[in-house]
Formats: C-alpha cells, sequence, structure tokens
C-alpha cells in the first residue's frame, strides 16, 4: 500500500451553506496547512505534496473547493464569488479546530488564497502561491500586456453558457484532458491520473460548477490592502497561460513577499517537479514555525525573570 495513501483521512464538512469533500492527513494536534486546487483540478492534484508535508510535521488539509469533485456545486454564479469562496476556507480551518494556519494555492485556488489572506490577516499564518495572479492584478496587466490577454481569451469563452459544458464533456472529455497534457512537460498527466481527472469531471454539475468560477469573476471585489503573512511565490516560468511579469505584478500587495522562479516548469509545476516544489514549501512554511517558537521561548524567558 501507499503510505501516502494510507494516511489519509476522506470527510465531509458541512460549512457555508455547503458539504465540502476534504482529504487530511497528520496529526490533529499539529500546525494546519490548507492545499488549495485550481481548474480543471480537485484535490488529487496534490497528492505529491501531501506526504512530505505530513513528515515535516504538519495537518494537511486538501479540499475539493466548491463545485469540483466530491464537493457540492450550488447553483447560480453568485455562488461562487472570492469572498464566497474564501469563507468556504475559513469554514473548514473553524471545523479541524484552526484559527491560524498557513494556505498553499495554485491557479484558482491561489487567487483564493490571495483573497482571504489579504481580508483575514488574523487566520493566515504563512501564504505559498504557486502560477496564480493576484486577483487585484489580472485585469489591469492584461489590459497592458497584449500577450497576455491573448493567453486569457478562453475566460471569455467559458462566459457563455451550456456551450463549454457541452465541449468540454465531448468525447470523454478530450479537451480538458488536452488541456492538461499540452500544456506540460511530456508524461506529467500520464493515465492513472487522468482517471482520477476524469471521475472528478463525471461528477453530476461538475462541469457546470467549475465554469461558474469565471462566470462569476465580474461580481469579483479583489482586496487591495498589503498582505501582512510572509508570502513565497514560486512561479513556473513556461506557463503557457499566465506571464512570469504576473508574479512580480503581484508583489505590490505583500509587505513579505518573494518570488522563486522554476525556469523550465510550467503551470502544473507541482506536478512536473515536486522535489523542488516540496522542499520549497517545507522550508517556506518551517521558517514560520521556527520563528514562532523562538518567540515563545523568549517569552517563557521573560516571564521566569
Amino acid at each position: 500500500m501507499n503510505t501516502m495513501e494510507a494516511t489519509l483521512m476522506h470527510r465531509t464538512l458541512d460549512t457555508n451553506g455547503v458539504s465540502l469533500h476534504v482529504a487530511t492527513a497528520g496529526a490533529e494536534g499539529a500546525p494546519l496547512v490548507m492545499l488549495l486546487h485550481g481548474f480543471p483540478e480537485y484535490w488529487g492534484a496534490w497528492r505529491q505534496q501531501v506526504q512530505p508535508l505530513v513528515d515535516a510535521g504538519w495537518r494537511v488539509a486538501v479540499p475539493d473547493q466548491r463545485g469540483y469533485g466530491e464537493s457540492q456545486k450550488p447553483e447560480g454564479t453568485g455562488a461562487y464569488t472570492l469572498d464566497t469562496l474564501a469563507d468556504d476556507v475559513m469554514g473548514i480551518a473553524q471545523a479541524l479546530h484552526a484559527p491560524r494556519f498557513c494556505l498553499v494555492g495554485h491557479d484558482w485556488g491561489g487567487m483564493v488564497a490571495w483573497h482571504l489572506a489579504a481580508r483575514e490577516p488574523a487566520a493566515v499564518e504563512r501564504l505559498a502561491i504557486l502560477n496564480a495572479p493576484h486577483p487585484a492584478t489580472f485585469f489591469s496587466y492584461a489590459l497592458t500586456h497584449p500577450l497576455q490577454m491573448l493567453r486569457s481569451t478562453y475566460v471569455g469563452f467559458f462566459q457563455l453558457r451550456w456551450i463549454p459544458e457541452t465541449l468540454l464533456r465531448a468525447n470523454n472529455f478530450a479537451l480538458l484532458q488536452a488541456a492538461l497534457t499540452h500544456s506540460s512537460r511530456p508524461g506529467t498527466f500520464g493515465e492513472d491520473k487522468l482517471a482520477g481527472y476524469r471521475a472528478a469531471w463525471a461528477e453530476p454539475d461538475a462541469l457546470r460548477a467549475m465554469l461558474d468560477w469565471y462566470r462569476a469573476m465580474p461580481l469579483a471585489r479583489p482586496r487591495a490592502e498589503k498582505i501582512e503573512a510572509p508570502v513565497r511565490i514560486v512561479w513556473g516560468d513556461a506557463d503557457s497561460a499566465l506571464e512570469p511579469g504576473l508574479a512580480q505584478a503581484a508583489l505590490r500587495y505583500c509587505r513579505n513577499g518573494h518570488v522563486v522562479r522554476l525556469p523550465r516548469a510550467s503551470h502544473w509545476l507541482h506536478h512536473e517537479e515536486p522535489d523542488e516544489v516540496n522542499a520549497l514549501l517545507v522550508e517556506f512554511l518551517g521558517e514560520g514555525r521556527a520563528a514562532a517558537a523562538a518567540a515563545a521561548t523568549e517569552s517563557r524567558s521573560k516571564n521566569a525573570r
């Protein structure tokens, strides 16, 4: 048996008016880190990150975000605004008894993480972003960078009703599979991975709900506050959808942020270079734990004087 799989516990959490499927691993008393997937993925996108984080002493929570996989798929684009998605994350943390936690987000999961870290500075201890633009920068950046505008034309297509779902469902989700395999290094998404993705996409109403994240974009109210938590942006520069400049643009919203670039990695960097990504996450998140331990030691020392 795969030891990582043996550590996973799957549960359904009712929060913020929806039922969310969440996979957890690690000791219940350990500090929490939550991993947020993007489009068109599901919780299984983070399989290669779970065990290294557990081994480093973390409790890991990996949800199917609303609309995805085995989580509930409410109707209406208003159910997929950034604030609502952020409320889901807060609800998961509350259910897991974690008033403070770390966040790792990729793609849309990264945009939710950006938003939540700006909105809830008391809750988010550290923030790691993998190839996800800050919501407050995306449109302004695209307007001034024609190549990014061209790369983002699919967002306009996803605003249509019924047609995108029909095309994406055709031929056993051929277009969605191609979106993964053609934009990543050869062999990154083998049949074993793709089977899990197809199962998630085949869940009732999944395609409609996944696309509703995009359809809710006009309703978004991005937060422009400086993020107080330390931020590490890990960026695959060979991303075919997002320009490398988006990583630098996001730093203006960070009080303490930096970018680590993986020149050969694509948008799917956590699949292509898992060892490098895992090492960067463990190191960065561990710095926060070390700082907290040092502060606690200093506080105890002062109280003993």
